[in-house]
């Protein structure tokens, strides 16, 4: 019996940080794949300023979105529309399924949160495929502040 906890503890370690955080449900290893088709305006970059994924900077850095108060990334400042800054102000803060929803489509979502039919998105794409989102959102947080420290803290266990 010892020896099947010993193994199952091994395979949760190697299933990688979406399994253990919790956070996610996704297959972070399938979200950088397709990440690749948010790389033209977004990059991922820790704060020390080590690049994780390149790309562009029509949108805000994605790393450590987890929990983030919507539209207030510091270096993206005034470059976000009022209504996703509106939506922080209303007290949202990034979690998988806003995030999916998000994406699914912008413009919707600011209007349903917001409750205002005029509300609009500067993000124009729209990754409608609910299973990529969720895979794309495990992969921000599988590299995000939060779950390294968590795993740093979990290796230090053992």
């Amino acid at each position: 019996m010892k020896t099947i906890s010993v193994i199952a503890a091994t395979m949760a370690l190697l299933a990688g940080p979406t399994w253990a955080d919790g956070h996610a449900t996704g297959d972070a290893a399938e979200g950088e794949n397709v990440f690749k088709k948010c790389k033209a305006c977004h990059s991922i970059v820790d704060a020390e300023g080590e690049v994780i994924a390149k790309g562009g900077k029509n949108g805000p850095n994605l790393y450590g979105i987890y929990t983030r108060v919507a539209g207030t990334d510091e270096d993206f400042g005034k470059k976000y529309g009022d209504d996703l800054i509106a939506t922080g102000e209303a007290g949202l803060e990034w979690n998988e399924a806003d995030f999916v929803n998000y994406v699914a489509d912008p413009r919707a979502f600011l209007r349903e949160y917001l409750d205002d039919k005029k509300a609009k998105s500067k993000m124009s794409f729209k990754l409608k495929d609910e299973e990529d989102a969720a895979n794309v959102w495990a992969y921000l947080v599988s590299v995000g502040p939060e779950v390294v420290a968590e795993e740093e803290a979990k290796s230090d266990c053992f």
